[in-house]
């Protein structure tokens, strides 16, 4: 399951990434955009920090965030989950926790882990589609476009 997380995991930091690009080459500052990135890398912050038994961090999960808020988030939110993932040997166990409203769940690390990526991807999807319906020109953050790139089959 390593090789397999590390390679889901680069994919999320690249596609956050990407999505940051974006927005800084169209100078987009729509709240709505804004707020869905920050809700994708408060998230993997939160699950991190959970996964790992640490305290929730500093972060609101539905909150306003500049843009450098937000690259220094998904630059740290990428960088902590890759470190996680190459230091860990096991992802195959339960975890008991509260989610933000302090009701209480237990699920199995691999299943967040596969969750947290799929819910940032969802996300991403929206806020492609608000750059359209703005004017903008969204960026394609599909998992099979980032292999491309990796093959040279494709221009980052």
């Amino acid at each position: 399951m390593k090789k397999y997380f590390l390679k889901l995991y680069q994919y999320n930091a690249w596609a956050n990434q990407r999505v940051l690009g974006c927005l800084e080459r169209q100078h987009i500052e729509d709240e709505k955009i804004l707020t869905l990135l920050g809700h994708i890398v408060a998230a993997q912050l939160l699950w991190l920090h959970r996964v790992k038994g640490l305290p929730p961090p500093p972060v609101k999960l539905w909150g306003i965030y500049t843009f450098d808020q937000l690259v220094a988030m998904a630059d740290s939110a990428g960088k902590q989950w890759l470190d996680f993932v190459e230091s860990t040997d096991d992802f195959d166990r339960e975890l008991t926790y509260t989610n933000y409203t302090g009701d209480p769940f237990t699920n199995n690390v691999e299943t967040i882990m596969i969750h947290l990526v799929n819910h940032s991807s969802y996300h991403r999807a929206q806020i492609a589609m608000l750059l359209r319906q703005n004017g903008f020109e969204p960026i394609n953050t599909d998992f099979i476009t980032y292999d491309r790139i990796l093959r040279d089959q494709l221009k980052g």
